[in-house]
């Protein structure tokens, strides 16, 4: 389940001392679901207006407030215009209406006032590991949203294995600082990397370089192919975009993350693998061949020496299967 490019990367597995992952995708299983709404409008209409805007986007908390719109039997409409704002939220314009969905910064720069009751509603959520965001129109926040996200079964195994490497893990996620750390919590990462901007995860990946780690990241998204050309190994998720696939040095043909972990170890045993089959090849070659040439060495004992070379190469490389 693991592909290796090329065969540098075994030699440049063994130098990671850092795993970033990014989460949604990776860590999580990124099919958000609709968990709370809290507003004081008509519910309906709110979703009608919200998750119609938010059924243009191509974001998986769009396709979860859509879905989740749907499955409370609201009928979305088609907005007249929409445009994203990287990292932060949407807006667009439906029944000549303007709505903006997003961060509570995407709010103030859009002029709209935010209650605390909304902010306390936001907070709420965020401290259970959902990511929340706010809706509003006409200058007034109308509610508070937030969407769950399922951490996937391995994720915690994964990160404990990595430790046990003397592998620092690190989360990188655009989410809140609250949600991050939620999650963060729950599967036992060393250090979190919160509200980075889609643009900015290769920025970051640079920034540990900077500090002299040699990072590797885990990845599935468009946005997540810089940082995958960034880190000194990719890794990218082959349930993931084409995109991601062809950035990364390593496919993790699943999207169980726990193959990093077996890709890191993996490398890690073939490089090393390849320097003991090069010591015993040279061994026989350097105590052999003098021999021979000195005319000491019977042409049967020499034949016998090379095909036991042959074998002991062949045999110590087979105990890599343990691996898969």
């Amino acid at each position: 389940g693991v592909l290796f490019k090329g065969a540098e990367v075994f030699e440049r597995s063994r130098t990671i001392d850092t795993v970033v992952f990014d989460k949604t995708g990776t860590l999580t299983r990124g099919a958000m679901t609709l968990s709370d709404v809290i507003t004081d409008e008509d519910e309906a209409r709110f979703l009608y207006l919200v998750a119609s805007v938010e059924a243009a986007s191509a974001h998986p908390i769009g396709k979860g407030v859509a879905l989740g719109a749907e499955e409370r039997g609201v009928e979305l409409g088609t907005p007249d215009e929409v445009a994203a704002v990287a990292g932060r939220g949407i807006a667009g314009s439906i029944d000549g209406v303007d709505v903006v969905v997003g961060k509570a910064k995407l709010m103030a720069d859009q002029g709209l006032h935010i209650s605390d009751r909304y902010l306390d509603a936001l907070e709420a959520v965020e401290r259970q590991g959902k990511t929340g965001f706010l809706a509003g129109w006409d200058g007034e926040v109308r509610g508070t949203l937030a969407v769950a996200d399922t951490v996937r079964a391995t994720s915690r195994q994964t990160v404990t294995t990595l430790h046990s490497l003397d592998t620092e893990t690190v989360m990188l996620t655009g989410d809140n600082r609250r949600t991050a750390d939620a999650i963060a919590t729950q599967v036992g990462i060393d250090t979190v990397l919160a509200e980075v901007l889609p643009g900015d995860k290769a920025e970051e990946v640079a920034r540990l370089q900077a500090t002299g780690k040699t990072v590797a990241f885990v990845g599935d998204g468009i946005n997540d192919a810089p940082a995958l050309t960034q880190a000194d190994l990719g890794m990218a998720v082959g349930t993931g975009t084409d995109v991601a696939i062809e950035a990364g040095d390593i496919v993790l043909m699943s999207g169980d993350p726990a193959l990093a972990a077996t890709a890191l170890r993996l490398g890690r045993a073939t490089f090393r693998t390849i320097k003991q089959n090069l010591f015993w090849a040279f061994f026989y070659n350097s105590a052999a061949i003098p021999l021979a040439a000195a005319g000491l060495l019977n042409p049967m004992i020499a034949a016998a020496a090379m095909a036991f070379s042959s074998v002991s190469v062949v045999t110590n490389s087979l105990r890599l299967r343990k691996f898969v």
